[in-house]
């Protein structure tokens, strides 16, 4: 009987395997989160290089790197909160500025202000509504934690930014000569000058919704993006966005669409291409240089009119593997999941010592599909993509919420997107945007780029959208007649 203690799920569990299986497949390293795709070298020891140092002023190599990484790691963090920074203090500024106004003529020369009655007090009425219209929309758009570091500043950023301080710098101006030197007795001027502030920031906000969110929705351009490593090629439409904007995008979309990067698959294919590309022995017996010139160009042509049957024939066998790993973790699956099914009110009398929670019965139910899981898994060589607490997590995700099992397999027999994984699978959050046009520049037809990251890079090729016509032709109802003509050969 399966508990889960958080949601109350029930299952019963009937488990007949043998021991013997469990501990095989439990303590094989093939699953497990230290399992290193790449063969490693059994004598690294002997070759190790030890940076070692006697002096008192002396500093090792691993603290020189660890001093470097510590600072860029501060880098970062300033790069990646100053842009916020920034915003909440012009949003500061916007904000209080208005009530500084109102504020400052009630404070310096009270006796002096003329009374305005139910006129001022429905401007404070409106310059309080427009504020808390005002503040919400400015955490709304701006005051959100940054996506990614980029190279460059945004420029539309950079200018609405500009464009508010000069705002409220100029208003500050007049407001000091007209009103702070002179001591201007209309109060009912001084609360109308504030709202004309007001109503102008809203409309700068109006104008950055527009360059920001709008400007950018509809497609002008359809965007290209393959992988170096396998070919993969993903298309997509954007609008009107600078280099790094869509370079930002092009990445987002690749953690979504793409599959995860496999390099197990690609050393695979090297290993292929230099086993048929490997050289040949010629021995000089007799010095005749021409007869071996001769031998090794008909042995090469030989061999590369082989080399096509020899990859169809490994190609071939390989389908066949995986179709026949296929079959067995299928069936090994569906026999695992016939015996696990909710509880149900006729089952409240289990004995106690089939009461588990889900983890438990995970833990059960896994070592009778481990096997075949864990040679299919090899034989695709996404070994790495999967470790066993990730499958067992998905095996009791899976048991509470009554999953069949084609919805279990599903993760497994295709690859799925990258951030499907765990970042420690990828690793890839350090890229960099290799351009010959200026990343601040907009996107234009023709236009290539380079994002790079350590084992792979994404070439992108932008083409405009072209411009589409489209014309009418009306057709009229009554021109749909239609004569028959009988035939004594036809079957009409």
């Amino acid at each position: 009987q399966i508990i889960d203690r958080h949601k109350g799920h029930k299952c019963l569990l009937s488990v007949d395997f043998p021991q013997s299986v469990s501990a095989e497949i439990v303590e094989s390293p093939e699953l497990t989160d230290h399992h290193v795709c790449f063969p490693q070298d059994d004598n690294w020891a002997e070759t190790t290089t030890a940076v070692t140092g006697t002096s008192e002023l002396s500093i090792s190599q691993e603290e020189v790197v660890g001093l470097g990484k510590e600072i860029q790691d501060r880098t970062r963090n300033v790069r990646r909160y100053l842009p916020l920074a920034v915003g909440l203090c012009v949003g500061l500024l916007v904000l209080a500025t208005p009530l500084v106004f109102l504020l400052l003529p009630a404070v310096m020369w009270p006796d002096r202000l003329q009374a305005c009655g139910a006129a001022c007090e429905g401007l404070f009425l409106s310059i309080s509504f427009k504020l808390l219209i005002l503040m919400v929309a400015i955490w709304a758009l701006f005051l959100r934690p940054g996506r990614a570091c980029l190279p460059r500043v945004c420029v539309y950023r950079a200018f609405l930014t500009t464009l508010t301080l000069l705002l409220t710098m100029s208003y500050w101006l007049f407001y000091g000569v007209r009103i702070l030197d002179a001591q201007d007795e209309d109060y009912y001027g001084i609360a109308q000058f504030a709202v004309s502030l007001v109503d102008s920031q809203l409309f700068v906000h109006y104008l950055a919704v527009v360059l920001l969110e709008l400007r950018q929705l509809q497609p002008c351009y359809s965007v290209c993006v393959i992988r170096s490593t396998d070919g993969e090629t993903r298309h997509y439409n954007m609008g009107q966005l600078s280099i790094q904007r869509a370079a930002l995008s092009i990445l987002e979309y690749y953690y979504r669409d793409f599959p995860l990067h496999n390099p197990s698959i690609l050393s695979a294919a090297k290993h292929r291409a230099a086993k048929h590309l490997a050289g040949l022995k010629v021995y000089n017996v007799d010095g005749d240089n021409g007869n071996q010139s001769r031998a090794m160009v008909a042995a090469a042509a030989k061999r590369k009119d082989s080399a096509h049957n020899e990859l169809y024939y490994e190609e071939a066998d390989y389908e066949r593997r995986v179709r026949k790993r296929r079959a067995r973790l299928v069936v090994a699956v569906e026999e695992a999941f016939t015996h696990v099914r909710r509880m149900t009110k006729e089952d409240e009398n289990a004995p106690p010592s089939d009461i588990m929670d889900v983890r438990e019965a995970a833990l059960a139910v896994f070592p009778s599909m481990a096997r075949s899981l864990q040679k299919y898994l090899r034989t695709t060589r996404r070994q790495h993509c999967h470790s066993m607490e990730s499958i067992q997590k998905h095996l009791a995700f899976c048991l509470v919420n009554n999953m069949s099992p084609k919805a279990f397999l599903e993760a497994y027999l295709s690859p799925g997107p990258t951030l499907q994984y765990g970042s420690e699978r990828w690793m890839a959050d350090q890229w960099t945007l290799v351009s010959e046009a200026s990343v601040t520049s907009g996107l234009k037809d023709g236009a290539e780029f380079l994002l790079k990251c350590l084992d792979f890079s994404l070439a992108v090729v932008v083409k405009g959208i072209p411009y589409i016509r489209l014309s009418e032709e009306y057709v009229d109802p009554k021109s749909h007649k239609f004569i028959l003509l009988l035939q004594s050969e036809t079957s009409v």
